[in-house]
């Protein structure tokens, strides 16, 4: 063989580049567990030398049910550097339907969690194709289970000698569910590779750089930060469970420079009494991800933390945009522009590319795309849009528009979209509107079925603390603000809405009641 090797970046390899010259330099922090590049990257190598041990590498795919802890990024990263498939599951499915991700992914090995390990054991019978050696408790031990410890013993800590391909998987994320069953999305080393340096030049990371993490490990909006902060060699902090109070209290103590929050947590700390004496002076960068900032909560973060905040738009599936500080002023309603290497087109319901000021599908294109929904190839297919080059875009389900200079507005979710009497009626326009009114601490819009128009919409409210409005009352002043096709049908009070782990409302879910009930099905 002759000539020289085509070198590429992979992230295993470049986190071993970060311990070999910055080893003392801190790594990870997650409550009172510390670890140095050095301690991470060697723990990291330990994973992935027991996991080729036994067998697992290229090709396989390894489930991961565990918190926010240090050993959940030494494991998700372990398997990633055998060359195998990370598949981070969310700690918010029942045991059933952990076990039907892991089937469905085709996991050969699970490491798991005290909590998830309880939810998971009553389905293991269903599990049968996964020897008992497969099962890796992680923390305390259990019995039926292989304890890490003894998983580990015997494994180098030295990086091993894997070859990585650019197309190789490099995990599946499961999609929220938030309107449909959970899709596997299978991102490559390529797609994770563009994840981690756009996002490092678009938010400013550096190897001096301490990112602080709010939201859960397995979540995709959560490596936003993850990623980055780590490719760039510097410090990710990550919050064990979410406290308004302890963020103010880490970003001090920390020195964090960026974090990353969804829209209920910034409404958290901004009711936070410690807020207007906490030092925030150490913040460089706020981001936020998962759903849209309603308009007062954006001015408010802004107002007291300065001009920090980036908010993205995207979806797991791989496109996203952002608005920035450095954007213009009068670009404060619009999502930005696309994301470093990514490209946007509006197309309408057969497909054609729409000017700028129409309304349409978004359809993103970029290096940060998914390979495919994993072993669904028709749902694949279908969410392929193509474009004059035959490049293949990826249909959003996300309804907007650009301006003349290209920085794109949300109007809504296609299927959270309500069509009363023909008209299509946006809930998030409703939305906007009631989110004004004193006594509103949150809303969700939804469509509920009604026999002469077809479906109407509905408010459900949570009250601001100390507050009790009458939703006879709401009802008359948000109808007095809109346009008579928006007018809502009945306003009820809620304490919560369920939602995904970024946050985001699961609208599918507060639907549902009201259409069971009327004998109709979404």
């Amino acid at each position: 063989m002759t000539g020289l090797d085509d070198p590429q970046v992979f992230i295993p390899e470049l986190f071993a580049s970060h311990a070999r010259y910055f080893p003392d330099r801190p790594a990870v922090v997650v409550g009172e567990v510390r670890r140095t590049w050095g301690e991470f990257d060697r723990n990291i190598s330990r994973v992935a030398n027991a996991l080729l041990a036994r067998g697992i590498g290229r090709g396989e795919r390894v489930a991961v049910l565990m918190g926010n802890r240090a050993d959940t990024l030494e494991v998700i990263f372990g398997i990633v550097r055998a060359g195998a498939c990370a598949v981070p599951l969310s700690g918010l499915l029942t045991g059933a339907q952990l076990a039907g991700l892991i089937s469905d992914s085709r996991a050969c090995a699970v490491f798991a969690t005290a909590e998830f390990r309880e939810r998971l054991q009553p389905e293991r019978a269903v599990l049968g194709g996964l020897a008992a050696e497969r099962f890796i408790a992680v923390g305390e031990a259990a019995s039926g289970w292989v304890p890490l410890e003894d998983f580990l013993v015997g494994a180098a800590d030295t990086l091993p000698a894997v070859q990585h391909q650019m197309t190789d998987p490099f995990n599946i994320i499961y999609s929220s569910g938030t309107t449909g069953l959970p899709k596997g999305i299978v991102q490559t080393h390529r797609a994770r590779l563009h994840w981690a340096f756009s996002n490092a030049i678009e938010m400013g990371f550096t190897d001096a750089a301490r990112a602080l993490t709010t939201t859960s490990l397995y979540s995709n909006g959560t490596w936003l930060v993850m990623l980055p902060v780590l490719f760039a060699g510097g410090t990710l902090v990550a919050m064990p469970a979410f406290d308004a109070g302890r963020f103010l209290s880490l970003v001090a103590q920390e020195r964090i420079t960026h974090s990353f929050m969804v829209p209920s947590q910034y409404q958290m700390v901004l009711a936070e009494p410690g807020l207007a004496t906490a030092d925030v002076s150490s913040l460089r960068m706020l981001l936020c991800a998962g759903s849209p900032l309603r308009r007062d909560t954006k001015r408010a973060v802004i107002d007291r933390f300065g001009n920090l905040l980036h908010e993205i738009y995207g979806f797991s599936e791989g496109f996203a945009t952002m608005l920035k500080p450095t954007h213009p002023p009068e670009k404060f309603d619009t999502v930005g522009t696309p994301v470093l290497g990514f490209e946007l087109r509006i197309i309408d319901e057969q497909g054609r590319e729409l000017p700028r000021g129409e309304v349409g599908e978004i359809a993103g294109y970029g290096a940060g795309m998914m390979a495919a929904y994993h072993d669904r190839p028709e749902q694949t297919e279908a969410l392929i849009w193509r474009d004059e080059r035959g490049r293949t875009f990826i249909r959003s389900g996300d309804i907007g528009r650009l301006d003349a200079d290209g920085f794109l507005s949300i109007v809504d979710r296609k299927k959270d979209m309500i069509i009363s009497g023909g008209f299509n009626v946006f809930p998030r326009d409703i939305e906007e509107i009631l989110a004004t009114h004193p006594a509103v601490l949150d809303v969700a819009v939804i469509g509920v079925p009604h026999e002469k128009w077809g479906e109407t919409p509905l408010a459900l409210v949570i009250p601001r603390t100390g507050e009790a409005p009458q939703p006879a009352e709401l009802l008359a002043w948000s109808n007095a603000r809109l346009a008579k096709h928006q007018r809502l049908s009945a306003v009820e009070l809620r304490d919560a809405f369920p939602r995904n782990a970024l946050g985001k409302v699961l609208k599918k879910d507060l639907r549902a009641p009201f259409w069971a009930q009327a004998g109709r099905s979404l």
